[in-house]
């Protein structure tokens, strides 16, 4: 890619990411982005073809990155139960790394009403079942294993993931509860300690 159009392209995702961090997208006029990233309007419908283009460029950013930090996780040469604990230690990390894009996608903005804003919203849940797949596969793997005991996979990977959501967004309390990075660490380490203990085969 030429180097111009390449610079051109990161500043609008960098405004993008800033703004829509700031405020919902339909209050978020393309001059506003243009403005910040330093460019004309026009590279916004050059390269994007409209603001909903580049939410959705933004989204699937932040859609890269987290697959990039989980892939880390669901390796061959971990047992089930090592990638349930390597899963909660990846999805700190990206939030740890990329705050912004881990609220993105954990806590989304309303999709507002136009048509592109319904498909985005419906990319983030196809997203969140790809994950969460790779969690029930990783659950039923161990119970086919006898490593873990027989539980409903698909249920128990939505409690796992609505925990570690939990657990992390308490970086951003503005009260005594509030938590550190290592408090958090702490915190998602037993609380996964508790689910995978309690799917150990019961003698």
């Amino acid at each position: 890619m030429d180097p111009r159009k390449r610079r051109t392209l990161d500043a609008l995702l960098h405004a993008a990411e800033e703004i829509f961090r700031e405020r919902p997208v339909d209050e978020v006029t393309v001059e506003e982005i243009a403005g910040r990233a330093g460019v004309a309007v026009g590279s916004i419908y050059n390269h994007f073809g409209s603001k909903a283009g580049l939410h959705a460029a933004v989204v699937e950013r932040a859609l890269d990155v987290d697959r990039h930090y989980m892939d880390r996780a669901y390796t061959a040469n971990r047992s089930p139960r090592d990638q349930i604990y390597a899963a909660a230690e990846e999805y700190l990390r990206f939030y740890l790394d990329h705050p912004d894009y881990f609220r993105m996608l954990a806590f989304p903005n309303e999709p507002g009403q136009y048509p592109a804003g319904q498909e985005l919203s419906a990319r983030l849940v196809r997203s969140v079942d790809e994950q969460n797949a790779r969690l029930v596969a990783a659950l039923r793997h161990g119970i086919e294993a006898g490593e873990l005991r027989a539980v409903d996979p698909e249920e128990v990977a939505a409690i796992l993931w609505a925990a570690w959501n939990g657990i992390i967004s308490l970086a951003w309390r503005p009260d005594s509860l509030r938590r550190t990075e290592s408090e958090l660490r702490a915190m998602l380490a037993t609380a996964t300690d508790v689910l995978a203990n309690g799917l150990l085969p019961r003698n």
